[in-house]
């Protein structure tokens, strides 16, 4: 098992299986599906980033799951689905040759869906994990992206945009449990999404960071990333970004002595003047003027 979530991409590492479909990589958004023909298995599935659709679409077998050490069994066959929380660590049996359809929702567009529907900010949305669904039009919607995604055609990315839209009102209407925020709790990134994108700052500090790129590395919209992020730090990310990139230069000038273009490469400036000029303006001296005091 890894201690990191996996995206739909890696579960082949730990579910070998044939690819029958897989979704364009960039043009669909807040969902993905694979399909895949599978021999008898027995697996255990770290836990994924996303929420997760299994829709069944041939043969018949004994499907036992496991998760939080209890152990589920059902007959499945065609038309039926299981479902699965994101986060979730999972262990599955079955003993005949089956084919299915995974559909994968991120947990902003369950979010983001179940924001418009109650009109209330979310907590958190956790799945009702499910071995068995009695939901014939989860299967169907699941069988219709799966269909578009091997097809397309004109209109494919509209029809899809509805097609995930309308499977994401149906499982939080039946399938989900919602924590919504209390109304004067401030929006703040979580512990484990607040260090995630420090760390990121951190290590890309001498690339060009854009406000997508931070909000992607904790798996927020740029909207809600900048809010809840100036609600943990107190800061706009531009800001915190730009204090960090202070802060090494800062750093460098006065404990070595590489040159200053090469600094204002490592902190992320455009060049030495850009430096020059950004490092003057807050710190109240000219790089030059802080190496000389050194």
């Amino acid at each position: 098992m890894t201690d990191e979530l996996i995206v739909p991409d890696q579960l082949p590492t730990w579910v070998p299986g044939d690819l029958t479909v897989c979704s364009p990589d960039d043009s669909w958004r807040g969902v993905s599906v694979r399909g895949y023909r599978y021999e008898d298995s027995d697996v255990e599935v770290p836990a994924m980033r996303d929420f997760m659709v299994v829709a069944y679409r041939r043969g018949v077998t004994d499907m036992r799951r496991r998760i939080d050490s209890t152990w589920h069994h059902e007959q499945l066959r065609p038309g039926d689905v299981s479902l699965l929380t994101r986060a979730a660590e999972s262990h599955w049996t079955w003993d005949t040759p089956i084919e299915v359809v995974h559909v994968y929702l991120t947990h902003e567009q369950l979010a983001a869906t179940c924001r418009e529907m109650y009109d209330r900010e979310v907590e958190d949305v956790e799945l009702h994990d499910t071995i068995k669904a009695d939901d014939p039009a989860i299967h169907r919607t699941a069988m219709t992206i799966a269909q578009e995604a091997a097809q397309g055609g004109v209109g494919s990315e509209l029809l899809v945009d509805a097609l995930t839209t309308q499977l994401s009102v149906t499982i939080l209407r039946r399938h989900a449990n919602i924590l919504f925020r209390s109304p004067d709790a401030p929006e703040c990134l979580n512990f484990r999404q607040e260090h995630l994108v420090r760390d990121y700052i951190q290590t890309h500090l001498h690339q060009r960071l854009t406000l997508d790129d931070l909000a992607a590395s904790v798996g927020l919209s740029k909207f809600h990333f900048a809010r809840q992020f100036r609600g943990s730090t107190g800061t706009t990310p531009h800001e915190f970004v730009l204090r960090r990139r202070l802060d090494r230069a800062r750093l460098l000038l006065q404990r070595t002595s590489t040159p200053l273009p090469e600094i204002a490469r490592t902190c992320g400036f455009a060049d030495q003047s850009h430096m020059n000029r950004v490092v003057k303006k807050r710190l109240g001296a000219t790089p030059g003027t802080i190496r000389a005091q050194r």
